[in-house]
C-alpha cells in the first residue's frame, strides 16, 4: 500500500502533528496586581523583594533592605489569577531622635508556593529594627550613651536567608548601615563617620545581572564627620555633618533602605524613606506537541478524504 501524504508521527503514518511553541515572557510588577499565566505555562520563576526601611531624624542608622527571594520551579499548573502585592517604602520620620517606618511586605500569591519577602527594618536613633534585612542603629551621640544594636535580618527566617542584619554603634560614633539583601550586613561604626549600608544581591531573572535590595548607610556622628555610602543595589547615602549633605532615599522599586539623617541642626528633619518593593515573574519558552494522531483520527481523516493514499 502506498504511504499516505505527510510523514511519520511517532510510528503512526499521517500528516505531521506540528509542535506548539510558546515564547517566553517576563512580567514586572511595581504596584499591586494580578498575574495570569500563558496557556502552556506550568512552572514559573519569581523574584520577590520587600519594601526598604525608612529612617528617623537627628543621627539615625540606615534603613534595612526588604527581603530578597528568587525562587525557581514554582508550579502554576491548573491555576490562574495570582494576586501580587508590592511592599510600600518605609516612611521617613522627621521628629527629632526618632525611628523610621518599616518597609511593607511583598507577596506573590501562588497557591502551591506563596512567596513573602518581608519589609526592611527601620533605621533608628536607638537600636535598629528587625526585618527582611535589619535597620541600622543610631549614632550614640551625647544624647544616647552606651551601645546601640543593629536590627536582626532574615526575620522571619527563610532558607536561603532573605536578608542580613543592620550594624551597631558605640558611644559618640556615627550611625550604622542597614542590612542588604546579599551576604553583607550593615557596618559597625567605630569612628565618627557613618558606616556603609550592606550590599544588595544580584538576579539574572530579566536576562541581565541586576543588583537590588541595598542597605541604607548610617549618618555622621561628630561635626567634622561624613555619612556612609549606600549599599549596592540602591541603598541611600547617610547624611553628613561636615558638609551639611542630606541623606538620600532608597531607590524606588529596588527594596533598598534609606540613608540615615545627620546630627547637623540644619538637616535634622532630613529623614528619608526607603525604596518600594518589586515582583518579577519569568515564564520560560515552552515547546510542546499535542501528541501522535490517534488511530480513530487517522481513520476519520482518511475516510473524509483529508488524507489519501
Amino acid at each position: 500500500m502506498a504511504s499516505p501524504s505527510g510523514s511519520t508521527n511517532g510510528g503512526v503514518i499521517g500528516k505531521n502533528n506540528d509542535p506548539v511553541i510558546q515564547t517566553g515572557l517576563i512580567t514586572t510588577f511595581t504596584g499591586n496586581g494580578t498575574f495570569t499565566t500563558k496557556a502552556q505555562t506550568t512552572v514559573v520563576r519569581a523574584l520577590v523583594i520587600g519594601g526598604g526601611g525608612g529612617t528617623g531624624a537627628n543621627g539615625s542608622g540606615g534603613g534595612g533592605a526588604g527581603g530578597f527571594r528568587d525562587i525557581s520551579c514554582i508550579s502554576v499548573s491548573g491555576s490562574t489569577g495570582f494576586p501580587i502585592t508590592i511592599g510600600g517604602a518605609g516612611a521617613a520620620n522627621p521628629s527629632s531622635q526618632s525611628s523610621g517606618g518599616a518597609g511593607g511586605n511583598s507577596v506573590a500569591g501562588f497557591p502551591s508556593n506563596p512567596i513573602t519577602s518581608n519589609g526592611g527594618g527601620s533605621g533608628n536613633f536607638g537600636n535598629g529594627s528587625a526585618g527582611g534585612s535589619g535597620g541600622g542603629a543610631g549614632g550614640c551621640g551625647f544624647e544616647s550613651p552606651g551601645t546601640n544594636s543593629g536590627g536582626a535580618g532574615n526575620t522571619p527566617p527563610t532558607s536561603p536567608a532573605q536578608g542580613t542584619a543592620g550594624g551597631g554603634s558605640t558611644r559618640n560614633q556615627g550611625g550604622t548601615g542597614g542590612g542588604g539583601g546579599g551576604n553583607q550586613s550593615g557596618g559597625f561604626a567605630n569612628s565618627g563617620n557613618g558606616s556603609a549600608g550592606g550590599g544588595g544581591k544580584a538576579s539574572n531573572i530579566t536576562g541581565s545581572n541586576v543588583t537590588y535590595a541595598g542597605g541604607g548607610a548610617g549618618a555622621s556622628g561628630g561635626p567634622a564627620n561624613e555619612g556612609g555610602s549606600g549599599g549596592s543595589g540602591g541603598g541611600g547615602n547617610g547624611g553628613s555633618n561636615a558638609g551639611g549633605t542630606c541623606a538620600t532615599n532608597g531607590s524606588a522599586n529596588t527594596g533598598s533602605g534609606a540613608g540615615g539623617s545627620s546630627h547637623n541642626p540644619t538637616t535634622r528633619g532630613a529623614a528619608k524613606s526607603g525604596g518600594s518593593g518589586l515582583v518579577i515573574i519569568k515564564e520560560a519558552e515552552v515547546k510542546s506537541a499535542p501528541g501522535v494522531w490517534s488511530m480513530q483520527s487517522v481513520y476519520s481523516n482518511v475516510r473524509s478524504g483529508d488524507w489519501t493514499n
